[in-house]
């Protein structure tokens, strides 16, 4: 576990080993799905070490650990409790208008309701159909190339394309929020309070349950 403030350190990758043609095709493409993630993950801690001016100063703990498919395997190496863990759901939601993708935040330890939302959000079902999961190959487009759980709780302007941020009422009933470093290898965590005031969520209201 790494105390980041303002400052972080790269990592290095090792260079791919010679091997036939065929084989180096193929380490050539990990190699470049990995830079990938490295230069997501570094985008994110730039972000953060960015929000650092005038008399703020905010202050994170990184985490470098297995890969990670679901919340509970999440806060088992993070070594923090379940609801702790901030869940970061890409939603297609119904307007007025087009329907738009918005991201919705929540405590890992919940579910979401959806009713909630639509009654907030006054979101009607209509010819665009009601609200929804965004697929893997959309998710990857809006957000360029993250995948299933390695979305970090934020917006614009880290996400130029994501329309909206909500942020659930549980995520402040916990101190700190711990979250994926837009990797599913690597974890940020830091406190409620500094993370509401980076994320500046469109709303703050309760679509949990």
């Amino acid at each position: 576990m790494e105390d980041r403030n303002n400052k972080h350190e790269e990592r290095p990758h090792d260079d791919e080993g010679d091997g036939d043609d065929g084989n180096h095709h193929q380490q050539q493409q990990q190699q470049q799905q990995h830079l990938s993630q490295q230069q997501h993950h570094q985008r994110l801690l730039d972000f953060l070490d960015g929000q650092q001016h005038d008399n703020i100063n905010i202050k994170y703990t990184t985490v470098h650990h297995q890969e990670t498919r679901t919340s509970e395997e999440s806060a088992q190496v993070r070594s923090v409790p379940l609801k702790t863990g901030g869940k970061a759901l890409l939603l297609k939601v119904p307007g007025s208008g087009n329907p738009t993708f918005s991201l919705f935040v929540m405590s890992a330890s919940c579910q979401l309701n959806s009713k909630a939302i639509k009654k907030e959000l006054k979101a009607t079902k209509k010819k665009n159909g009601g609200i929804r999961f965004a697929t893997s190959e959309e998710l990857k487009s809006i957000t360029n190339g993250l995948v299933p759980g390695a979305v970090p709780p934020f917006g614009k302007p880290l996400f130029t394309t994501i329309q909206d941020l909500y942020v659930d009422t549980s995520i402040l009933e916990n101190e700190r929020i711990a979250f994926n470093a837009s990797s599913l290898t690597d974890s940020v965590l830091m406190s409620v309070p500094d993370y509401i005031r980076i994320a500046n969520p469109t709303k703050i209201f309760t679509f949990s349950k």
